[in-house]
């Protein structure tokens, strides 16, 4: 069983930054692909980023050019750096992990970005 923890989140104003990390319970990030979705009130959750555990990433052309992952394998840990934040962005943020087919998600973390 994958743990993933969040933390990171919070108020902050339009234009502002965040930097949301994920921590995992084991040496997972070597094996498995880490990815941030997002869920606004009354919307489904969606996409945000992934990064595989090769390196690759993609990006939700919504937020491309203003969110960044990154991960560090020594420190089980993924990051999700959120620059130049909207009102839109505002949504609980979920990070996850799969493997072969298995998802496993954390509790999330709420981010409010105010006007």
């Amino acid at each position: 069983q994958v743990r993933l923890v969040e933390s990171g989140g919070g108020l902050v104003q339009a234009g502002g930054s965040l930097r949301l990390s994920c921590a995992t319970s084991g040496s997972i990030l070597s094996f498995y692909s880490m990815g941030w979705y997002r869920q606004a009130p009354g919307k489904q959750r969606e996409f945000v980023v992934s990064i595989t555990s090769g390196g690759m990433t993609q990006y939700a052309d919504s937020v491309k050019g203003r969110f960044t992952i990154s991960r560090d394998n020594a420190k089980n840990t993924v990051y999700l750096q959120m620059n130049s934040l909207k009102p839109e962005d505002t949504a609980v943020y979920y990070c996850n992990a799969f493997n072969r087919g298995t998802s496993n998600w954390g509790q999330g973390t709420q981010v409010t970005v105010s006007s």
